[in-house]
């Protein structure tokens, strides 16, 4: 069935369910699991307004109006490691965690899951309702839309 899982992970509290999701399918097919973690570049974080950053960045923990983003980008890095690693014990699963920056996240999830040679990608959809899914475009949708690779859509 499935070799090769890629979660792609935002740091939002529904893509923990997706993480969820991706391990127990990967426990239950014995693929090798990639999570994706996605921290948003600093300028999206103070000057892209129409993208509505700060409720990502509420989201996500990452706040920057502090003055040390890439401390907080990196602490952030840090606690996915940790996690993955108690994940990996609790669960029995080994877990690549790969870290990017991603300002367009659907091409991001993309890429690496097509770079790292996966066959699913899990993901979370943050359940927007159709206006904001316009106004704002989805993730998922893209993903979906261009990726050649089944996903896994978690609400």
């Amino acid at each position: 069935m499935y070799q090769k899982i890629l979660i792609a992970n935002d740091g939002t509290e529904l893509a923990e369910k997706a993480i969820e999701a991706g391990i127990e399918l990967g426990k239950m097919t014995g693929a090798q699991i990639v999570m994706l973690h996605m921290g948003m570049p600093l300028i999206m974080a103070t000057d892209m307004p129409g993208f509505q950053p700060a409720a990502y960045i509420e989201e996500s923990r990452i706040h920057p109006t502090d003055h040390d983003y890439a401390a907080e980008l990196q602490a952030s890095n840090d606690a996915v490691d940790k996690k993955m690693t108690a994940a990996e014990s609790v669960h029995g699963v080994k877990i690549q965690v790969v870290h990017v920056v991603a300002a367009e996240v659907w091409y991001t999830v993309i890429e690496n899951a097509t770079a790292l040679g996966c066959d699913v990608i899990v993901m979370a959809s943050h359940g927007r309702g159709a206006l904001k899914s316009l106004l704002l475009g989805s993730e998922t949708l893209s993903v979906l839309s261009h990726c050649k690779l089944p996903v896994l859509v978690v609400r």
